[in-house]
């Protein structure tokens, strides 16, 4: 039962391989791009440190920012 599993009628090597290539692909696209992530999340902390709540609101209030509040929902 096992051995079917693993030799796939003489096919095993290759679809096993190609599974493994495609996993290993797969998590290191998910490793580079949570490192990338952690980079952008700290230098935005960094640039822009936290918000309080009288920044929040002054920049809810701008008109601006409504603008492009309102335009990104639209996307």
């Amino acid at each position: 039962m096992i051995s079917e599993i693993l030799f796939m009628n003489g096919y095993g090597l290759y679809v096993w391989s190609a599974f493994i290539f495609t996993f290993l692909s797969f998590a290191s696209l998910y490793v580079i791009i949570k490192i990338q992530y952690i980079k952008e999340k700290n230098r935005f902390i960094a640039k822009f440190g936290t918000l309080n709540s009288e920044k929040a609101s002054s920049a809810k209030s701008q008109s601006i920012n409504k603008e492009i509040l309102y335009n990104s929902s639209n996307i």
